[in-house]
C-alpha cells in the first residue's frame, strides 16, 4: 500500500475560549489554506468557529 504524502494532520482550536480538540487531517493539495470549521465546543456549550492550529508534539 502506498503512503499518501498529501495528507496533513492538524489540531482545531476554539476561537472563543481556546479549547483544543483532537487532531484532524486534510488533503493539503485540495485545501492549502487554513481551515475554519463550525463545531460544538463542550467548554462553551455552543457551536463556535474552530481554526486550524499546529499539533503540539
Amino acid at each position: 500500500m502506498a503512503k499518501n504524502d498529501n495528507r496533513q494532520f492538524f489540531g482545531l482550536k476554539c476561537t472563543v475560549c481556546g479549547y483544543e480538540i483532537r487532531p484532524s487531517e486534510k488533503n493539503k493539495k485540495n485545501t492549502p489554506d487554513k481551515m475554519e470549521i463550525k463545531k460544538y465546543c463542550p467548554k462553551c456549550r455552543q457551536t463556535t468557529v474552530f481554526k486550524e492550529t499546529k499539533l503540539g508534539k
